[in-house]
């Protein structure tokens, strides 16, 4: 009851002085209030809901000055009702003051406006500046485009790829590998330089082997160096 007690008057008080406004839930509850140490732990269906923001995990810790740190463990679950990104990891960080996160484990985000699924080891979100980077065995998936690599930048607001580090791209049947590949995907456009090769496929068996990735196991043509590709 005491532990019940303090989260209710510190979540008040919090309310009040804060800039931004939000509500924290969870099974148990424990707040530090030491000058200098003040967190607030959350376990066991953990939330935390503000303006733009729903997170949810196994246990979610609020830290820093005004509470401006998140970590969250778990089964972790971000909601971004604002740009429409829905984000599964294991571990989260998350700054709330400068609206960036960093997730680890098996993090999976789905980005709705532009109808695009990521995926990586590693990811690191930029809310503000709408960049995200995603590293440790990439996967991107969009209607038509499958793509894969090491390291990746993906521009929301440019609706642009940028992948390095043995990318490999299946788009609309053909594969393309090159040291980099840019891909705009309002434009439907894809830019390779460096080490370029590829496979071209005729539209119609493109059809039947789409998303299923045969052409990962057969011999790439040798290309330029640098080449420039955009299908109707």
């Amino acid at each position: 009851m005491r532990k019940s007690s303090v989260f209710i008057i510190f979540f008040l008080c919090w309310g009040l002085i804060s800039a931004e406004v939000f509500h924290f839930s969870g099974n148990r509850v424990q707040t530090v209030f030491a000058k200098g140490k003040e967190h607030t732990l959350l376990t066991g269906n953990a939330k935390v809901v503000s303006d733009d923001n729903h997170i949810s995990a196994d246990s979610i810790e609020l830290f820093g000055k005004d509470n401006s740190y998140v970590l969250c463990k778990g089964n972790v679950h971000l909601i971004n009702t604002k740009k429409g990104m829905d984000l599964t990891c294991e571990t989260l960080f998350y700054d709330r003051k400068l609206k960036k996160s960093m997730v680890q484990g098996n993090a999976v985000m789905v980005d709705r406006e532009n109808q695009l699924v990521v995926k990586g080891g590693f990811l690191e979100d930029n809310e503000e500046q709408e960049i995200t980077i995603i590293e440790i065995g990439v996967r991107i998936l969009k209607e038509d485009m499958v793509s894969r690599s090491e390291f990746a930048r993906y521009l929301r607001k440019e609706k642009k790829l940028e992948l390095s580090g043995m990318p490999v791209v299946h788009w609309k049947g053909d594969e393309y590998r090159a040291a980099k590949i840019y891909i705009d995907l309002d434009k439907d456009e894809i830019t390779l330089e460096g080490n370029v090769s590829g496979e071209l496929t005729p539209e119609e068996e493109g059809k039947k082997e789409q998303g299923e990735k045969k052409s990962e196991q057969q011999q790439p043509e040798n290309g330029k160096n640098s080449t420039q590709n955009q299908k109707q």
